[in-house]
Order: C-alpha cells, then structure tokens, then sequence
C-alpha cells in the first residue's frame, strides 16, 4: 500500500533507503506518530515528459510534492499563447490552491520526467489542524511561493535576452545534481526553445539564436544529447548585462 511505504520511508527501514520523504518540503517536520493520522493514500507518481498534472480552473482535490524532475506552470494568454510562469523541481509542492478548495490558478505540466507524491486535500486538512508543525510548513509553502514568482518575474523577465537565458541558465546548473565528480562543470538539462520563450517572455528564434550563440562562444557545451555543460563564471557575468 503507498500509505505503508510512505511510513515505512519515514522509519527508514531498508526496502525505501532510496526515498526522499524524509527531504520532502512539506512532511520534513512531521513525527512519526504524524503519520497514523493518514487514513488516505499518498500515492507515488512516475510521470513522463508533456503529461499534464491537472488543468487550470480543475477542482482542486490535491497538493504535489516533486520528488525529482521538473514541472512548469503554464498561464495560457487570450491570443492562445502560453506564458511560463514558474519551474518547480524537487522539493516544490505545487497545486496550493487546493488547500482553500479553490480550483487550480495555472496548468502543471512536467517538463523532464519526474517523480511526485499526490497528497489528497483531506490529508493535508486533517494534519494541519492536528499537528501544527504541518501548518508551519504549508505556511512557508505559501511565503516561498510569493517570493519565487517574484524572483521569476524579476530575474527572468527583465534586461536582454542574453541576460535572461543566461539566468535560466544558471537556475538549471545550480539545480542539478554536479553528481560523484565534484570537480566537473555544472549540467543542465535544455528543453525545447518554444518553452524557453515562453519562460522568459521572447521569441523562439531569440531563443535558439542565443543558445547557439552561447554555444559558439562556448559559455555551454553538449555532453550529451540536450546536456550542457555551464561555464557558470561566463553565465554570471552574462547575467549580469
């Protein structure tokens, strides 16, 4: 059952040594006894690449915590194009709408593929009138969550194109894992230049003409497939046009 593998996770026992609960923003604070107030499943979710987690003006019915990967949150404008408000990865809860049992604002969709927990609204009801050490966390959600959008809205929607894919840029290499070799560069994983527009409020084709550019200077070079290694000394001092 996903509920016994959530506490057993917490517990640490070894079948789930591999879990993240432990790191979770929203149940890092939660004690053991905590859990025995969950009568609804927390369910486990592999999502693959363009799923869509809900639907703007859908029912709010539950909060996602992600685990791995990355989802964006997409506003769509009334000329039909869509504007990217937010990336979440892991650690994020998104859908905190749900909690005042008001329908989604924007429509969550994963970016790379991801991991997420589903936490029904009752759950997170019932805990945080219960225990307050859940209300504390949903507060700082909330309070992270204002202060993220503003930092998006500043960092990625002002100065040169440069500038903004440079701070994208940097949001990504800061939020991957460097891995084993510490003393490697930065990766970060790209996704299409339609999606990069739309985050930082440009063109596609600015979009692909300066990550061409970056690569022709050398700021970022492929790895792999779509896996770039950052120069994040060269990125900062883009950003900071």
């Amino acid at each position: 059952m996903k509920g016994q593998r959530i506490k057993a996770a917490w517990r640490g026992q070894a079948d789930c040594s591999g879990c993240a609960i432990r790191d979770l923003a929203l149940f890092a604070d939660l004690m053991e006894q905590d859990f025995n107030l969950i009568h609804l499943p927390i369910e486990e979710e592999v999502l693959p690449a363009g799923r869509v987690i809900y639907n703007a003006g859908d029912p709010g019915r539950a909060l996602f915590t992600v685990r791995s990967g990355l989802v964006k949150l997409v506003q769509y404008l009334a000329d039909g194009t869509q504007r990217i408000v937010r990336l979440l990865r892991a650690g994020d809860t998104v859908g905190l709408e749900a909690i005042l049992s008001q329908p989604y604002a924007h429509t969550a969709v994963v970016l790379h593929p991801a991991l997420v927990c589903k936490i029904p609204r009752e759950v997170v009801e019932r805990l945080s009138v219960e225990t307050p050490r859940l209300h504390h966390q949903l507060m700082q959600r909330w309070s992270e969550a204002v202060n993220r959008a503003d930092r998006w809205l500043t960092a990625l929607s002002t100065g040169s194109a440069r500038a903004r894919v440079a701070r994208l840029l940097l949001l990504l290499a800061e939020a991957a894992e460097v891995g084993e070799n510490s003393a490697a560069p930065p990766e970060c994983a790209l996704f299409s230049r339609e999606d990069i527009g739309a985050m930082l409020g440009v063109t596609t084709e600015t979009a692909s003409r300066t990550i061409a550019e970056f690569r022709r200077q050398g700021v970022i070079s492929e790895n792999r497939s779509n896996l770039f290694a950052c120069d994040m000394e060269a990125l900062r001092a883009i950003a900071g046009e």
